[in-house]
């Protein structure tokens, strides 16, 4: 893969998923609960105005809705996975959560639609340090970088 833009922070991050979703009519979100959850959240809040699910780890039957509430956006009732875009989250990369590539590339097989777009989020170059991006033909990752400092007082 090419890098073909750049953006900064955490709005360029969203806006650079929302750009690549706007032609898609649903978004299936696949990552570790509790870790790729409030992410999944957070980039479904950004394009609200389409359906959006999330499936835990490889577990089809775990797909739920995530649904505008008073609260933000929620989990709610159970849902089809299949999807004209499939968002792999970084999590499931990470080796502590023991989730199995082939795993990861038969569902998705089985729950993108024909000529849907397959899109890896992460921080921190995760899909690069575990080699999926090598071996998951993902249309686009979108990686972001986070920096901070911290301050005190003296």
């Amino acid at each position: 893969m090419r890098e073909t833009e750049k953006f900064r922070g955490l709005n360029g991050n969203l806006m650079a998923f929302k750009k690549e979703v706007e032609d898609a009519d649903k978004v299936t979100f696949v990552g570790i609960p509790g870790v790729c959850s409030p992410f999944a959240e957070l980039f479904a809040y950004v394009i609200r105005d389409k359906e959006s699910v999330f499936v835990s780890k490889t577990d089809l039957d775990t797909t739920r809705k995530i649904e505008r509430t008073p609260l933000g956006m929620q989990f709610t009732e159970e849902a089809n996975p299949s999807s004209s875009v499939v968002a792999l989250l970084g999590g499931l990369s990470m080796p502590q959560y023991e989730v199995n590539l082939a795993d990861v590339q038969d569902m998705v097989k089985e729950i993108l639609k024909p000529s849907g777009k397959l899109i890896g989020l992460c921080y921190m170059n995760m899909f690069e340090k575990a080699g999926w991006d090598e071996k998951i033909d993902f249309d686009c990752i979108i990686n972001g970088v986070l920096n901070g400092e911290i301050y005190k007082r003296d």
